[in-house]
């Protein structure tokens, strides 16, 4: 049965790409393994439909025949045994371009030794993917900003560098793999005999064994520890969005280190809240103020003071535009929008009242 990636994901098939990376930040932070109520089985079901769904020649090619699936590769005799491969080979939803066994074998090897030859894909070992959360001023989060973050997480032995050998012992070949890297087994399908290749679990891959272990790691090359990372906030990041930092998740021996992903989240502002790229206040002024005209100083998110021209006849909730002022991007800034709000008062004196009665008869 083919998978559906888009219903994993909780998105349309027409979803954009930044659609499909917020669905994915969104559900990877609930199912991710480090949480309390983390599910690992559904975080890699995410993972996977991310991987096909943000790459556009993968996700053309899903939309087209579908997910690999060994259910569309099944005996059937009225197909000569290969199911659905019996008029169009991709008809059941199953791509051999796409498919790849779970233990370091592919189709590529079945049909090589049915047929003869045979080829091998080496499995890549990658580190888990972890998560955590900063928290933010609203200038910071406009503006940018460089933290240093600790996180307490697997990484490479700092004395061993990740090799698991004792500082100035000898790399030995390992007896497993005779320093091949790879172990090769013989396994029986439907298909007949095959050959599987996947990486040699003594050395990593690597061939290589360490004569004498490091005294600190204990030849595992990887510790638990915390560990200080600089992170740059980009300016005009979002309530919510996440910064990945490519290689700084858990770390695994003779494998890719994993990634770290950063929730933000910001702390609301007493003059300011955003829309988009424009910083957006109320500004409250007397009704003497609406009529005649003010100047108001304002302050900036800079702690500047910036004078602003209330004009005269100004109405409650007419909008005002400060440009250049707002949050910054790519090719400048967008602008201040400042919200009128005459404030009318409740209660008049004797005097104001005459005052106003004045007014009136002046047709005001």
């Amino acid at each position: 049965m083919s998978k559906d990636y888009y219903e994993t994901l909780g998105v349309k098939k027409d979803s954009s790409k930044d659609e499909i990376k917020k669905a994915f930040h969104k559900l990877a932070h609930k199912y991710h393994p480090d949480k309390n109520k983390g599910d690992d089985k559904k975080f890699k079901e995410v993972n996977e439909a991310y991987q096909t769904l943000s790459d556009d020649k993968k996700r053309a090619n899903y939309d087209r025949f579908g997910s690999a699936d060994m259910n569309g590769f099944s005996q059937n005799q009225n197909t000569g045994g290969f199911g659905n491969m019996g008029g169009n080979a991709y008809a059941g939803g199953w791509d051999p371009s796409n498919f790849q066994g779970g233990e370091g074998f592919d189709i590529g090897d079945i049909f090589g030794d049915i047929f003869g030859g045979g080829r091998s894909r080496r499995t890549v070992h990658r580190g888990r993917d972890i998560s955590t959360e900063i928290n933010l001023s609203f200038e910071e989060a406009v503006f940018g900003v460089s933290r240093n973050i600790k996180i307490n997480k697997k990484s490479k032995c700092n004395i061993c560098g990740g090799t698991g050998a004792k500082v100035g012992s000898k790399m030995t070949i390992c007896k497993t793999c005779n320093g091949q890297g790879k172990v090769r087994e013989v396994k029986r399908s439907i298909f007949g005999n095959f050959a599987s290749v996947k990486t040699c679990e003594t050395c990593f891959g690597s061939g290589k064994v360490p004569s004498e272990k490091c005294s600190v790691c204990h030849g595992s090359g990887i510790l638990k520890k915390d560990e200080d990372i600089k992170v740059k906030i980009p300016a005009g990041i979002k309530e919510e969005e996440m910064v990945r930092l490519n290689g700084m998740g858990e770390a695994i021996k003779g494998g890719e280190t994993g990634d770290l992903y950063i929730k933000v989240k910001i702390a609301k502002h007493n003059i300011y809240r955003r829309e988009g790229l424009n910083l957006v206040m109320d500004l409250h002024i007397k009704l003497t103020d609406s009529l005649l005209g003010t100047v108001y100083k304002l302050k900036t998110l800079k702690g500047n003071k910036l004078e602003v021209k209330i004009p005269g006849g100004i109405k409650h909730n007419e909008l005002l535009r400060i440009k250049g002022r707002g949050v910054p991007y790519s090719r400048g800034r967008g602008d201040i929008i400042i919200h009128i709000k005459v404030d009318v008062p409740k209660k008049l004196s004797k005097k104001e009242k005459e005052l106003i009665e004045k007014l009136k008869e002046e047709g005001i």
